[in-house]
Parts: structure tokens; sequence; C-alpha cells
């Protein structure tokens, strides 16, 4: 034991990460997933605090608020301890009022992904079948919230959110995409958006998409510049199609097909299609004759 503690030992030195040699932690990933349960009740009483609303639901939405307040600006404080020593007090104070006053336009944002989940879906019984059980409306709440704090500047925590999420549904949306209103993800396991894709108003993709970027043979030298493909307004993306690049963009209304790879923009209102492949039938002689 005490030889390979002494070899770990020449591992640490060998290789740092910040937490061993300045003592710091990062955020806590427990309570970041309870805020976001937190958020969740405040955004859904009706669905996930009933017993807690109590017939007062102003005064619900005040103590929830409040709590979501102090845990956040805690966590807040914890990113910019690792990042940014000294300026750790005046950050999560100013960021977490800030993140609490944006709450309700977030809320409301959110009810327009829930419309557009209910028109575009037939199998949708009603709205709060897409609250309680469909992984795509989740990972866009956790997104739209991660998104928020991604904008404000606020490290690790946004993207902490998003694996979260990821683990959950299996879809993974990075929190530094723009994403617009109603936005619908039906099915949703595989799906992946890049952190500079931008996607418009009313799109609706399926499963196993992929917003991506071409070559990441660069790696950080590519950090900041735009990878990933845009989507405009209206468009429909179906199953297993993979649309890469960052000059790549998708015009209003158009449609792309399942399967489709693309690497180069599409009109406004065409539709892509990747061509059938030829499907050979054989008799199996050997199955057993009633």
């Amino acid at each position: 034991m005490e030889l390979v503690a002494k070899e770990m030992m020449l591992s640490y030195q060998k290789n740092k990460t910040t937490c061993v040699e300045r003592g710091i932690t990062l955020p806590n990933k427990n309570e970041i997933i309870h805020t976001l349960k937190e958020i969740r009740k405040l955004f859904f009483p009706s669905f996930f605090a009933r017993e807690e609303v109590c017939g007062d639901l102003e005064g619900f939405a005040k103590a929830t608020l409040n709590s979501i307040y102090y845990k956040i600006k805690k966590q807040i404080r914890l990113a910019y301890l690792f990042n940014e020593i000294g300026r750790e007090k005046m950050h999560s104070e100013i960021l977490a009022k800030e993140f609490i006053k944006q709450l309700p336009n977030l809320r409301n944002t959110l009810f327009n992904d829930l419309q557009a989940a209910f028109d575009g879906d037939p199998a949708a019984k009603n709205k709060e079948e897409i609250i309680f059980c469909y992984p795509g409306f989740y990972a866009i709440f956790v997104y739209r919230i991660a998104h928020l704090l991604s904008e404000m500047g606020v490290p690790f925590i946004p993207r902490m959110m998003a694996e979260y999420a990821h683990e959950k549904t299996g879809i993974d949306i990075h929190p530094g995409a723009k994403i617009g209103e109603c936005f619908f993800i039906d099915h949703g396991t595989g799906v992946v958006i890049g952190e500079t894709a931008e996607i418009g108003k009313n799109v609706k993709i399926y499963q196993n998409v992929t917003l991506g970027a071409l070559s990441l043979r660069k790696g950080q030298g590519l950090s900041g510049v735009k990878r990933h493909p845009t989507l405009k307004d209206s468009v429909t993306v179906y199953s297993g199609a993979t649309i890469l690049g960052g000059k790549t963009v998708i015009g209003d209304g158009a449609v792309i097909g399942g399967n489709s790879f693309l690497t180069e923009s599409v009109g406004a209102g065409m539709k892509v299609t990747a061509k059938l492949p030829e499907l050979i039938f054989i008799e199996n002689s050997n199955m057993e004759k009633n």
C-alpha cells in the first residue's frame, strides 16, 4: 500500500488538478440537482408540490424562491471561488438575484414549449402527461435553466445541470446552444445539440438527431468559433439525421428526412430525404411448417 501511495503522489505532482493544488471544491452536484427539483416544484406546484402549497400559492412561491436563491447563490460562489478568487461574493449575490428575477419569464417560455409538444404529438393525451412523462420536455426544462446561467457567465453549474439531464434522459443539449420558443423533442433518446448550435422557433426534432461539428482536430483552437449548424424557424428533423458544421444553415420550414447526413445548407421550404437502401427478400426454407 505504501508503494502504491507513493506512486499516487508522483502522479499528483505530475498531473496536478486545481482542486488538489489549491484545496478548493467545485459546486456540489447534489445541491445543484436539488435546486433543479425546487425550480420544478416552483414551475409546476400542482404536480410536484401539492402538499407544500396548502392553499397559499403566493406564500409557497415566496418560500420556494427564497430557498432557490440561497442554494444557487452558494453554488455560484463556489464556482467563482474556483475560477476567480476575490470576486466570488459580489458575483454570487448579483447573479443569484438576477437568476431569480428571470424565472417567471423562463416559465412562460417553457409553457410555450409545452404547448408545442402537445400540438405536435397526437399520442399525448394531455399536457399533464407531457410534464410528468416526456424525457424531451424534461431535457428542455433543464436546458432553459442551464442556458440562463450560461448566458450570465456562471462557470461549471450550467454544464453540471446539462449532464444531469443527459444522464436521466439520454438527451445531450449543451447549455451554450441557442434555442427559440416552442421547441419540441419527440421521443428524444440519442439527441445531441452542440454548444454553438442555433435553433429558431417552432422547431421539432426526433430521436437520434445530431447537430454537431465537422472536425475537432484543432481542439481548443476552435473554442469560441461557431462549429454547429443553424436551424431556422419551423424546421422538422426526423430520426437519425446528422447535420454538421457551423456554416450549415437549414432554412425556414425545411424538412430533413430520417438518416440524412448534411454538411451543407438547405434552402427554405426544401425537403431532404436519404435514398432508400435496396432491400433483398430471401425465402426462409428452414421455417417450420404449421
